[in-house]
């Protein structure tokens, strides 16, 4: 091959890889897997909860010999649904004994949050309870269990009650949250208070002394 041919070849090889990049860049924007045989990602999937505003969120997982990849973030879906896109802080809670319990807390006034709550370890049974009382479901439960096998989160609204027990030793939850937490608005309510009747599976074993003497429920802590 004499040399243009050679320069020509080049160039083509050059442009061929660049393409391939700029692909690869544009599939990976796009929710594409880089490898060989990409696949796009199903999106998010959102059911509602029997608590207005309140979402399962479940993954559509991409599986392989390797395991599975799944989207379980995107800012563009949960625009459309009407969620909260932006999370400048994310919490890990690790907790080492079954039948650990926290809550229940809240955030009032200024200092409301929602949150996106996973187990990415072991298991919990999450519990959320409508404080607003502008609600239709005001003063109404809603549990799921979550766990690092069934990789569903839990969308928590502003102005929500949240708290959960762990069904297993070694357990991580994950929270995203939808604001920077601030102390001064930290409250909480008794988890076994009257006024939810929340029905816990297991009796906890393990609770702070703060949640364990929280009051019941005062609707005057609540700025709606």
């Amino acid at each position: 091959m004499g040399r243009n041919g050679s320069t020509a070849a080049f160039r083509s090889q050059r442009s061929g890889a660049r393409a391939a990049s700029a692909a690869s860049r544009s599939g990976a924007e796009c929710g594409v897997e880089a490898g060989p045989d990409p696949a796009r990602l199903a999106p998010v999937i959102f059911k509602p909860t029997a608590l207005a505003g309140a979402h399962i969120i479940e993954v559509e997982p991409h599986a392989d010999e390797r395991g599975f990849f799944a989207r379980c973030f995107c800012e563009r879906e949960f625009a459309e649904q009407g969620l909260p896109v932006q999370f400048p802080q994310c919490n890990l809670s690790r907790n080492t004994r079954a039948g650990t319990l926290r809550g229940m807390h809240f955030q009032a006034g200024p200092a409301k949050e929602a949150k996106i709550v996973r187990a990415v370890a072991g298991a919990i049974y999450d519990v959320i309870a409508d404080i607003r009382p502008s609600s239709p479901t005001y003063r109404q439960w809603y549990a799921v269990e979550l766990s690092s096998e069934n990789a569903m989160a839990l969308f928590v609204p502003e102005g929500f009650g949240h708290g959960f027990i762990t069904l297993r030793d070694d357990t991580d939850v994950l929270y995203h949250m939808s604001d920077f937490f601030r102390p001064a608005g930290a409250r909480g309510f008794r988890w076994d208070d009257p006024y939810f009747d929340i029905r816990w599976p297991v009796v906890p074993t393990t609770i702070s002394e703060r949640d364990a003497t929280y009051r019941d429920f005062d609707p005057a802590s609540f700025d709606d």
